[in-house]
């Protein structure tokens, strides 16, 4: 690690620390009623609204299509539903705050009654985050790590949990030309950078997770740091939330598999991540991921 990336990233952490810091152990997130226990890895499912994500795009826009997709992944053991109305794969274009309120809250609505765990709304755009608190999601899951204008303020007068990812440039050009000194010490600074302005805004701490963002904005040999190095990220006392499902990454890693075959090197991933201390992993395929991470916790439950 740059010594020089090194010391600030550290300081940084350091200065965190001074606040009441939670057991992550034993930390329980109320997500607007619903809650997730962190005392064990957890899975986020996702459920993508939209017609261009580069995994699922277009499968779930029907809204009973939607809505039966989040029931089996509740089925297959998911804790979270992960929705989104707006692809944040590399070239992606954006779209306009009607168009993904159209999108989403509909489903929202009808969903938050019928399933018993929290619903995500992965959205940088401060009018969604509180239209889709409003009609009854718990966590705000934001690409731009709160970045954009008024998301900081909305997310804590929303008071549910949010997550704060790291990207390099935005969606649009964010794979054009990757470039870090090095990777871990850089994403780290920026995460607890974002940590320390969300507790200035007033969001508690223990409503706050953090994602490394792997390929948003990483070249193949970037994600194989971060992964390999995730336990330094626990100096930062926040439970990581980690999405490595399907992503071009474990496409390289298998010769250029396609989305629809990287299934086990994803779950692998994913069994490696929670290794390395993540405690949420972001999942298209629930009930592998869920299977999996059943044996990984009862590994570690081992006290001998």
């Amino acid at each position: 690690m740059n010594p020089r990336l090194r010391t600030t990233y550290l300081a940084a952490s350091a200065g965190l620390q001074a606040n009441t810091d939670p057991d992550l152990s034993t930390l329980i997130l109320d997500c607007g009623g619903k809650t997730v226990d962190l005392g064990s890895p957890q899975v986020m499912g996702i459920l993508n609204l939209t017609p261009d994500s580069f995994s699922d795009g277009g499968r779930f826009l029907a809204r009973d299509a939607a809505l039966a997709h989040a029931g089996q992944m509740v089925a297959d053991g998911a804790a979270i539903i992960d929705i989104g109305g707006e692809s944040t794969r590399p070239g992606a274009q954006p779209v306009n705050v009607e168009q993904e309120l159209a999108r989403v809250i509909p489903v929202i609505e009808a969903l938050a009654g019928e399933i018993p765990v929290p619903i995500s709304i992965d959205t940088s755009k401060a009018e969604v985050m509180t239209e889709a608190v409003s009609a009854g999601a718990g966590i705000l899951n934001d690409v731009y790590a709160l970045r954009a204008p008024g998301a900081v303020d909305a997310a804590a007068r929303a008071g549910v949990p949010v997550c704060l990812m790291h990207m390099q440039g935005e969606p649009r050009t964010m794979q054009d030309a990757p470039d870090y000194s090095d990777v871990v010490a850089e994403v780290g600074e920026f995460l607890s950078e974002r940590l320390g302005t969300c507790i200035a805004a007033g969001i508690p701490r223990s409503r706050i997770l953090l994602d490394p963002g792997f390929g948003f904005g990483k070249t193949l040999q970037d994600n194989l740091t971060l992964l390999k190095n995730l336990q330094a990220f626990q100096s930062l006392e926040a439970p990581l939330l980690v999405g490595i499902s399907r992503k071009s990454m474990v496409g390289s890693i298998l010769g250029g598999a396609p989305v629809d075959e990287r299934l086990h090197g994803s779950v692998a991933a994913a069994v490696l991540a929670v290794v390395g201390g993540a405690a949420i992993i972001r999942t298209h395929d629930v009930k592998a991921t869920v299977d999996a991470l059943k044996v990984v916790s009862a590994i570690k439950a081992v006290e001998r």
